[in-house]
């Protein structure tokens, strides 16, 4: 069950076919009605349509605006993480999920997409990253990000265009795979307890899935998955409750990572 998003699309002031087309492309995406900006602000649109979020083609990209902030899609920390990759450093995520050249991987929580990105960077050409997103508009614009922006490190760039996301709930997903259809399955419920005030994370609060993780869906991804992995706060209850007893992380680390091997 995936839900429609309190929204409308809309241009810049001054837009281009180009950033019309984006527009119209992503309002038959997301199910938003497509409105023409006008001269109204996005404020002014908030009030007049009655939503909680507008996406905006503007410059030939997609931009998510909400009255607490503006979010566009960046590989953030995911490029640094495939340098230290590179350099033969460890990741933690990696590390927890076991990663290798060919594995297919359940991201069940896009989000901000640096993970799957990273994801899909390790698995390679022979492998595969199914990135799933519960919310809309954070679909909507990680997506084309992923299959649109410039990144300038070629590794980075095929890694963000392999992914494939699908807007859809995480469970009714989970249910309709067969048995070890994954060799990992990946939950990182980002937004329930943020471990910092980011001016970049604001906007996506205010339309993400803020649910924990069920027991269920811990039941489920073993089902299809050959490894299980969560990511959390380091000092998290949500480990116990779900049944994780592997843990990888740094000593200092606030975040960590329990997995679980299914038979």
């Amino acid at each position: 069950m995936t839900f429609e998003e309190n929204g409308i699309v809309t241009t810049s002031y001054r837009c281009t076919q180009s950033d019309e087309e984006i527009a119209l492309l992503a309002s038959e995406r997301t199910g938003m009605q497509y409105v023409r900006r006008g001269s109204m602000s996005y404020e002014n649109l908030m009030k007049e349509y009655d939503v909680d979020v507008i996406l905006v083609a503007k410059k030939q990209q997609l931009i998510l605006e909400t009255m607490a902030g503006e979010f566009f899609f960046h590989p953030n920390m995911s490029h640094i993480r495939i340098k230290n990759l590179k350099r033969g450093m460890k990741d933690h995520m990696a590390e927890a999920m076991d990663l290798k050249e060919g594995s297919k991987v359940l991201d069940c929580t896009l989000g901000l997409g640096a993970d799957a990105i990273v994801e899909s960077y390790i698995a390679g050409s022979t492998g595969s990253v199914t990135a799933l997103e519960h919310s809309a508009a954070i679909e909507a614009v990680v997506s084309y990000g992923l299959s649109h922006y410039p990144a300038k490190s070629k590794s980075t760039l095929e890694a963000m265009r392999r992914i494939k996301v699908i807007h859809v709930d995480y469970m009714d997903y989970m249910r309709h795979q067969s048995d070890k259809a994954f060799d990992v399955v990946y939950f990182d419920p980002m937004f329930r307890y943020p471990l910092m005030k980011s001016t970049q994370l604001a906007p996506l609060r205010v339309t993400a899935d803020h649910a924990p993780v069920s027991i269920e869906a811990v039941r489920e991804a073993m089902r299809i998955g050959r490894r299980v992995v969560l990511k959390e706060n380091a000092r998290s209850l949500e480990f116990e409750r779900l049944g994780f007893s592997n843990f990888i992380g740094g000593k200092y680390s606030k975040i960590r990572f329990g997995f679980e091997s299914s038979l």
